[in-house]
């Protein structure tokens, strides 16, 4: 039998010196969080400024995925280093009151950094469900200076709700939420100007995310949710834009499985109201793209530029047609999990671009390491390389998997959103392999069917190759290897990252090979391993569909203290 081993990560280990700018100055950081933006449709294309700014003066880092398809698990992930399975913030449910009770509050990044000597700013949305009820029970801790969004009006764009610093909270009625948070963002840069230390700000304006606002039904305030609204400016913009009319667009085969599979095609009336949708949130980026200007220009007015990285993504992407979906999030689709990741700063390449695969569970260690603080042995990510030779060298040497993990329902949003509103059961592990030779896709949904996709020739992941008899298993498909085989990989990689801790979150080969010998699927799908693969390995599957994460509905599991736990 193949040995299994615990692979042990105790106590806290230094990262380098702070990386410095050609002035020595000790180095900012400014981070701007969109909400729901897809980088599959293109909205990038329609913001020159962030291609002025970020792409032509930083690096696009063109494999980076969300871990969980889902605004607070993904923030969480961003804000921890870990994935959903271990911060246990994984849910629609709960929102800050989640957070606090998992103890995030009190151990997360800006705690870190203030440790490290960095002031720390916020504003904008944190978290779900952190409200006018709660936003002082107790507070969100670890920021010199925040101006937070708040439920119910987090979503609404006209009528926002903030609260600064320890101020009560204040309603902004006719206000534009996007140019408030701008505005509100270059203030903190002037404080940060006055003092000594170097700083930390995190700029989080809700497009391209959909509308909520409250309407009086008979006599009850009631949320009534709709496409994104843009500032009055943008309204008329992109009058003829639709969405890309891909293969996957609505397509005339059913694609995907379980509730997916039997979605109805969509009629013209709900194109139209999609291709409606999509303008309004490439509208809706139209401030965003503004303010990544504005605080390039705040930044050059202090002369802070030249040592400040400034870091741009989304906390998950979005789909909009794709597959007959109607327009949400929650899928583990290319549309739902790929998303933008522009950093540009001191050392960073101009005008590159790194075909490497990275995470949102690798932002908080590479915030550490730009900051030069100790990087921390709970972390599920690796810090992202950021100089040419490092980009360079992780070139082939980098992982090149992603876990994306969901429990509960889904929601749809927009005209014809689902009746009923949730999708009950849309819980899924899904795993991602990308590499310049191989891409795949291959995920266990939660009533146990199985999709694989070969996305180097079906990338927009319409026909499943995953087997439906045993010959279908036999036949040769990736590598000359049979197909069986190949899923076996799969399977075990799926079984390990799914409760994977640390290190084994990013090394899981490891754990399944402690000679080292194997550190990618192409080393794993060599022959001399079919027996341990085969037989010493078991095949994941769900014993239930949850709402949550349930060890016990889980089926058996990968513990790396004791090796395979059956369910």
């Amino acid at each position: 039998m193949h040995a299994l081993s615990m692979l042990v990560t105790a106590g806290l280990f230094l990262a380098p010196p702070a990386l410095t700018s050609s002035t020595g100055k000790r180095p900012n950081i400014v981070f701007i969080l969109s909400d729901d933006q897809d980088l599959e449709m293109g909205s990038i294309n329609y913001m020159p400024l962030l291609d002025k700014y970020l792409s032509a003066k930083g690096t696009t880092y063109e494999r980076h995925y969300c871990t969980t398809a889902l605004c607070c698990p993904a923030r969480a992930s961003i804000l921890t280093g870990k994935m959903a399975h271990n911060h246990n913030a994984h849910s629609m449910e709960g929102g800050y009151p989640k957070v606090v009770q998992e103890g995030i509050n009190d151990d997360y990044l800006p705690l870190w950094l203030q440790e490290a000597g960095w002031d720390t700013y916020y504003v904008g949305k944190l978290w779900n469900a952190h409200s006018t009820d709660n936003y002082n029970s107790p507070r969100a801790r670890g920021w010199n200076g925040s101006d937070f969004l708040l439920d119910p009006y987090t979503y609404d764009f006209y009528n926002p709700t903030f609260v600064r610093n320890y101020d009560e909270p204040i309603h902004h009625e006719n206000e534009y939420s996007t140019d408030l948070v701008s505005q509100k963002a270059l203030g903190f840069l002037d404080d940060a100007s006055k003092s000594a230390r170097p700083f930390f700000l995190g700029v989080a304006p809700v497009a391209p995310h959909s509308n909520t606002e409250y309407v009086n039904v008979n006599g009850t305030m009631k949320p009534v949710t709709s496409a994104p609204l843009p500032a009055k400016r943008h309204a008329n913009l992109f009058d003829e834009v639709v969405v890309p009319r891909t293969p996957h667009f609505n397509p005339k085969t059913p694609s995907g499985v379980y509730w997916v599979r039997d979605l109805p095609r969509l009629n013209q009336s709900h194109v139209d109201a999609n291709d409606l949708y999509y303008r309004q949130r490439l509208r809706s980026l139209q401030a965003v793209d503004e303010m990544i200007e504005a605080i390039v220009q705040k930044l050059e007015e202090h002369n802070m530029l030249d040592h400040t990285y400034i870091i741009y993504t989304s906390d998950n992407g979005f789909h909009v047609g794709q597959h007959r979906l109607e327009p949400g999030k929650f899928c583990p689709f290319e549309e739902d999990v790929h998303i933008p990741l522009f950093i540009r700063g001191p050392g960073v390449p101009e005008n590159e671009h790194a075909p490497i695969v990275t995470t949102h569970t690798d932002l908080a260690p590479t915030f550490l390491s730009m900051v030069g603080a100790p990087m921390r042995s709970d972390m599920d990510g690796e810090a992202i390389p950021l100089t040419r030779h490092d980009i360079d060298a992780s070139i082939g040497n980098r992982y090149e998997h992603v876990q994306v993990e969901y429990w509960g329902y889904a929601v749809s949003e927009g005209d014809y959103a689902y009746q009923g509103y949730l999708i009950p059961n849309n819980t899924y592990k899904a795993l991602r392999i990308v590499s310049d030779e191989y891409s795949f896709y291959y995920s266990i949904w939660c009533n146990n069917e199985h999709e694989l996709y070969d996305m180097k020739n079906d990338p927009y992941q319409l026909e499943n190759r995953y087997p439906i008899s045993p010959a279908d298993g036999n036949r040769a498909a990736f590598f000359g290897r049979p197909l069986s085989q190949v899923l076996n990989r799969f399977d075990a990689l799926t079984m390990v990252l799914k409760t994977c801790k640390s290190e084994g979150c990013v090394k899981p080969w490891k754990l399944l090979h402690p000679a080292g010998d194997v550190t990618n699927l192409k080393d794993a799908v060599n022959p001399k391993f079919d027996s341990f693969y085969e037989n010493d390995v078991p095949k994941v599957k769900y014993d239930h569909c949850s709402q949550g994460f349930f060890l016990e509905f889980e089926g058996p599991i990968y513990n790396q203290s004791i090796a395979f736990i059956p369910g």
